[in-house]
């Protein structure tokens, strides 16, 4: 195999280890969360909740710009996203700032979950 294919194979995997990466480590800062933004038990499951919000409306929506502009393009654009929605989260100045980027997080993930298995598919080869 080509060192490049291997390359941007890993690179495409990234998807879904983010997947699950940004899934699970809100875990750690629920206690966190309650105290500083002063949550309710409902608030709190939203805020935690909401990048599978996210998730869910990335991946129904990013099939057509996917088949429009190419899985490549649209692969840059969602670790774009996933790189703000991390800088937005770590910077966040109050809990609707902190929510929008969690549901920016949760439309990468959605994204990138349909789109790079689609792009590896594409640059393995037939055999």
């Amino acid at each position: 195999m080509k060192p490049a294919l291997i390359y941007a194979t890993l690179i495409a995997a990234l998807g879904g280890l983010l997947f699950g990466f940004d899934t699970a480590v809100i875990s750690g800062t629920n206690q966190w969360l309650k105290d500083i933004y002063n949550l309710s038990s409902f608030w709190l499951g939203f805020t935690v909740a909401s990048a599978l919000i996210g998730t869910v409306i990335g991946a129904l929506l990013v099939g057509r710009p996917a088949d429009t502009y190419g899985r490549r393009k649209v692969l840059f654009v969602l670790a774009a996203r996933y790189f703000i929605s991390a800088l937005g989260s770590a910077l966040a100045w109050n809990w609707v700032a902190f929510l929008i980027f969690r549901l920016l997080g949760g439309l990468a993930v959605g994204g990138s979950s349909v789109v790079s298995p689609l792009y590896i598919a594409e640059i393995s080869p037939a055999r």
